[in-house]
């Protein structure tokens, strides 16, 4: 298998440090970047080959060959456009897009190539913690969908959708995610702050209970609800700070969260298909 990056950014960057961590070997990786300084740490720390546009791409005819679109939402379409030539001649290359908010009918048209996956990773790739969600048109077989998930769960695990339309909850969720934990860590150790706790001491504190629960949770049988249940005494401390959660609403403003985040992808999936 041969594999090409069309933008080697940091997710980009870190599918390439993942697959080789995987066995992957650099020869069969090469990467596609505009930007000097990009290409020139790549080939630095990874020993691949780099090539400054697309139209340098060359496609052994007798390997398998995934092309992995890596570039902004905005550039998607002329990174597109410039791969029409060479997908005309290796009609069976997968398209891998980890783009976000790119549908797969444009990202087809604008190919000009049916062999398209659509991809959404998460910032937690960057560590090899990431999830991401797959959806492929149906010219994709089974091995070309065992190929994609291969690529993704180099860098965390991976899941495919039933359906296109999902991928909006998928980044309002797993997507935007990681930001609300970001703002959950930022008030949690504010508030041990303003009990009197040392900065360095609440952030401690705040980063090891929220990773500490996530494990809990995840090796536990029991539902978060059950969980939370076991840990809240009647009449105790964690009972009074959850009523100050309840009467907040705080599950229903994350809900509001979520459906505005899902909203505004389909809003940007939208505009990014003119």
């Amino acid at each position: 298998m041969r594999i090409t990056f069309i933008g080697g950014g940091n997710m980009g960057r870190a599918l390439i440090s993942g697959l080789l961590q995987h066995g992957f070997l650099a020869q069969q990786i090469q990467v596609v970047d505009a930007f000097a300084p990009t290409r020139e740490k790549l080939h630095t720390d990874f020993q691949l080959t780099t090539l400054e546009s697309a139209a340098d791409v060359l496609l052994e005819t007798n390997a398998d060959h995934i092309l992995v679109l890596a570039v902004k939402p905005q550039d998607f379409k002329i990174a597109a456009l410039s791969l029409r030539p060479i997908l005309k001649k290796h009609s069976a290359a997968l398209v891998l897009s980890i783009a976000a908010g790119i549908r797969l009918v444009e990202m087809s048209r604008w190919l000009d190539h049916a062999l398209c996956i659509r991809a959404m990773p998460n910032t937690p790739a960057l560590i090899g913690q990431g999830i991401t969600a797959l959806f492929a048109t149906s010219a994709v077989d089974t091995q070309g969908r065992e190929r994609a998930g291969l690529i993704c769960n180099a860098v965390g695990q991976s899941l495919w959708l039933s359906e296109e339309g999902l991928m909006d909850a998928v980044t309002a969720l797993s997507g935007s995610g990681p930001a609300y934990v970001f703002a959950f860590l930022e008030a949690l150790q504010a508030g041990g702050e303003k009990l009197g706790l040392s900065s360095a001491i609440a952030r401690q504190l705040a980063y090891a209970t929220l990773s500490g629960a996530t494990a809990l949770a995840q090796q536990s049988s029991d539902s978060p609800a059950t969980l939370r249940a076991k840990v809240t005494s009647k009449g105790g401390t964690t009972a009074a700070a959850l009523a100050v959660l309840e009467n907040q609403q705080w599950q229903a403003i994350l809900e509001k969260a979520l459906e505005a985040a899902a909203k505004r992808g389909k809003e940007l999936g939208d505009e990014l298909s003119q």
